[in-house]
């Protein structure tokens, strides 16, 4: 791949993983679990993208950067440490990264969590995202949607223009995307020059812009100082550009992808690499102990040393309720 601009990959390494507790705790979130195929979520994404750009920043938290760090001197990658004092959301995030950069770096910005498969098809979305980058657009890429998911937000569009952002809908609405043909599943993946992303926090964002550039001004070796980043916005990059942006264009993409959002998700990625699923549809993770299931079809056994969870496939979404539960009780089963 020509690169006519320096690459940088920007990982996003918040979040928690709610809807896949108690595999995912605060202490060791999901994108951290050595489960896909004895590596992390987070180890796959710096793999994924080291052939295509020549830097890497890690934009994570005082909870979680040490679980970074562990990975990157593993993998032996230089990478440049952003450690946020408290979570501002994405798009102060991805400002801290944007003022580490040069402003004619181009920065492919992606979660931590997700898998993808079908790296030709992966690094041709990324290559048609690096050169509309490159004249100026901030670039998201939308997923083809193989199935009327409600776990994920969509992308309207005709071409590759963005006519609208759509939240995670229900099912009828779901169903109606697919029938319509133009919705993507939003990756949250993005790339752009870091000028021009600073110029459009700017122009629509200005306090978290400010406030952004302010706190990292005032960086100690990549550390953020807690009472200039309180004083920061909380908000998401989406509201914050994506969605009043006139520069943005989408990569419709055709890579498999997941954001392991939810054990269904999870259970879809291990049955395809020969996870034991039995008759009826039933799996069992975390554990070789001798499971059986009567009378229960589609149904999903979670073992973790101190907590179980047993659900309906169908019913993944809601395990953030249980979480949401135990964390109104201050419950040391989320850490």
């Amino acid at each position: 791949m020509t690169k006519k601009n320096s690459i940088t990959h920007v990982i996003l390494t918040g979040g928690i993983g709610s809807r896949l507790w108690p595999l995912s705790r605060k202490s060791q979130p999901k994108q951290y679990l050595e489960i896909f195929e004895g590596k992390s979520l987070f180890e796959l994404t710096v793999e994924r993208n080291r052939g295509i750009a020549d830097k890497i920043v890690v934009v994570g938290n005082r909870d979680n950067c040490h679980l970074s760090h562990k990975v990157m001197d593993k993998s032996q990658a230089p990478y440049i440490n952003i450690v946020e004092a408290t979570p501002r959301n994405t798009a102060a995030a991805i400002a801290f990264a944007a003022f580490a950069a040069q402003a004619d770096d181009i920065l492919i910005v992606t979660p931590s969590d997700h898998i993808i498969d079908d790296m030709e098809k992966y690094e041709e979305a990324i290559k048609q995202g690096i050169e509309k980058a490159s004249n100026g657009a901030i670039v998201t890429f939308g997923i083809q949607p193989t199935k009327p998911e409600t776990g994920y937000g969509y992308i309207e569009r005709l071409g590759d223009k963005v006519i609208s952002f759509r939240e995670k809908p229900n099912e009828f609405t779901a169903i109606n995307f697919l029938t319509k043909g133009n919705f993507l599943w939003n990756s949250g993946m993005f790339c752009f020059k870091a000028s021009v992303f600073l110029e459009e926090l700017k122009n629509f964002q200005p306090e978290v812009y400010e406030k952004a550039k302010l706190a990292w001004e005032n960086n100690d070796n990549g550390n953020l100082d807690l009472e200039l980043s309180l004083a920061i916005p909380s908000i998401s990059v989406d509201y914050a550009v994506m969605e009043r942006s006139k520069k943005i264009k989408v990569v419709p993409s055709e890579f498999i992808w997941s954001d392991l959002g939810s054990f269904e998700s999870v259970y879809d990625y291990f049955a395809t690499k020969g996870h034991p699923v039995d008759a009826k549809g039933n799996m069992v993770i975390g554990t070789d102990v001798f499971t059986a299931f009567v009378g229960l079809r589609n149904t999903i056994f979670v073992f973790t040393p101190d907590a179980n969870l047993i659900l309906k496939k169908s019913h993944s979404q809601d395990v953030k309720y249980v979480y949401n539960d135990l964390e109104k009780e201050k419950s040391v089963l989320l850490h």
